[in-house]
């Protein structure tokens, strides 16, 4: 990446390379999930982008071999069913306010956001992929949703997006059935942008990087904002008023 500038976070990397920005979940040991130190780390990281006058693109990913794990556990692997349930039911911290706020933060950048998911994305991690807005799958990455069976509620942001993204329906087989899913096959669902062998990914991705970075900033993250707006509140009716105004 050829980083210019690098800034270090606990379990959170950011660095910076001409006008991309790329941010790196830190924690392989743990799979990259998230607990509420490395959240408050990624809303530090993200708050600072979001001021930030150089960057145009922001490329979140995860030190291999996981893109994020989700939710972070101290469950054993070898728990049984109940044992996990009952763990999850009865955690208390401030997770669900820490990650929506990390969410509703990505989502609100006024740059290009694409997630390189360079492994599994696994319930709050395909969250965080899902508030970006494109995504670039290694072809050997899974994406699924555990927190039915584990006994929890997806959070209300991650539900939202999935229901815009493929409709009602798709979206209960998707939380509900808990089943693991392929780059591949969300490529055919429009949930993922492109698909690429895990040697070609960062390639693929600075590739998409650098046509973002080319294009003329503020009608890119103007006309991204006005998606937006339109995604979750249908025609915005501010502009729809005020676009034709005659000039006087």
């Amino acid at each position: 990446m050829d980083p210019t500038a690098k800034t270090d976070r606990p379990f959170v990397n950011l660095q910076r390379s001409d006008s991309i920005a790329w941010l790196t979940l830190d924690r392989p040991e743990r799979r990259n999930a998230l607990g509420e130190e490395i959240l408050v780390s990624l809303n530090g990281a993200l708050s600072e982008l979001r001021d930030d006058e150089t960057a145009r693109v922001v490329v979140l990913t995860g030190t291999a071999p996981v893109f994020c794990a989700g939710a972070e556990s101290k469950v054993k692997s070898n728990s049984s069913d109940d044992e996990r349930r009952t763990a999850f039911a009865g955690r208390k911290s401030a997770f669900r306010r820490l990650f929506e706020r990390s969410t509703i933060l990505l989502e609100g950048l006024e740059q290009i956001t694409i997630a390189m998911i360079n492994g599994h994305a696994i319930g709050a991690g395909w969250g965080l992929a899902l508030a970006c807005d494109f995504r670039v799958s290694s072809s050997k990455a899974q994406f699924w949703i555990p927190e039915i069976d584990l006994g929890v509620l997806l959070g209300v942001g991650s539900t939202t997006r999935l229901v815009r993204a493929v409709g009602p329906i798709r979206a209960k087989e998707i939380i509900l059935g808990g089943g693991k899913y392929s780059a591949e096959q969300l490529k055919e669902l429009g949930l993922v942008t492109r698909v690429a062998p895990p040697d070609a990914l960062l390639e693929e991705t600075k590739a998409m990087a650098n046509t973002f970075a080319a294009k003329p900033f503020a009608p890119l993250s103007q006309m991204k904002a006005r998606i937006n707006a339109i995604a979750e509140n249908a025609v915005p009716a501010v502009d729809v008023a005020t676009q034709h105004f005659l000039t006087r």
